[in-house]
């Protein structure tokens, strides 16, 4: 019998803000039955509701807490809560350190206090967290960004997808996508600061990350509004030979 497919669809991948034609960072894994929506920035619910409704979510997942990448938590607490879909239980949560009181804060129009764990059952991640989401198993590193921020390794049957979240280059980052069949790395800066701190990919340490992980391709993603997705994927290219895609909105990618 031949096994489900691990299947990445890209709900939207702009930034620091949604496009006309670009939702900001969201992403549909999919094995099976199984599904789980990694970020969920800004016009990704929407995009979401394309391939699932939102009660056939098994878990969320978000890599940290700018609002590029967590935004569209604020809406999907109101659908959880108030549209006309029923659910037999919180959506599970994978979040930085401080998301509950975060969501509470942004929420709350009262004295009394937004119950988001109505909506959400919220697990607070950590450096080395795994958990299991069907067949699924997550683990989750600590990256570099200037406040907490992760990257997700998914893995089913001998599949592997590795998701950057946003990152300078970091060990944990390579070590975590070693032997991966596909990385999905950010490429937001143009160029390295010169000055301060590192806190995002060029499109050049994107192609070194994944050949220093010695992935198998390279899905370009989370591209910056000075770079152009084509610049983007050619500029990796000239440091990882392997295949290079970029990670369109719309898109759903076979992971095998």
């Amino acid at each position: 019998m031949t096994s489900a497919p691990l299947r990445l669809t890209v709900l939207g991948s702009a930034t620091p803000h949604a496009t006309v034609d670009n939702p900001c960072s969201g992403y549909l894994v999919s094995h099976g039955a199984t599904r789980v929506w990694v970020d969920a920035g800004s016009g990704t619910l929407a995009q979401l509701q394309r391939y699932v409704r939102l009660d056939e979510v098994d878990a969320i997942w978000i890599s940290h807490l700018h609002a590029d990448h967590s935004a569209d938590l604020l809406t999907t607490y109101y659908a959880v809560l108030f549209a006309n879909v029923r659910f037999d239980a919180p959506i599970p949560l994978y979040g930085p350190p401080g998301i509950t009181d975060r969501l509470a804060h942004f929420l709350t129009n009262t004295s009394t206090r937004s119950p988001v764990e109505s909506a959400f059952a919220i697990r607070e991640l950590h450096d080395g967290h795994q958990a299991s989401v069907g067949g699924l198993t997550l683990t989750t590193r600590a990256v570099e960004h200037g406040i907490p921020a992760f990257a997700l390794r998914i893995e089913v049957e001998g599949r592997s997808l590795v998701y950057s979240g946003d990152t300078a280059p970091c060990a944990n980052l390579t070590r975590l996508a070693e032997g991966c069949d596909a990385l999905l790395c950010e490429a937001e800066s143009s160029r390295a600061p010169a000055d301060g701190p590192q806190v995002h990919h060029t499109p050049e340490d994107t192609g070194d990350t994944a050949g220093a992980a010695g992935a198998r391709r390279l899905l370009v993603t989370h591209v910056g509004p000075t770079l152009t997705p084509a610049e983007a994927v050619r500029r990796a290219s000239t440091r990882f030979h392997g295949p290079v895609d970029y990670a369109a909105p719309g898109t759903t990618f076979s992971i095998a």
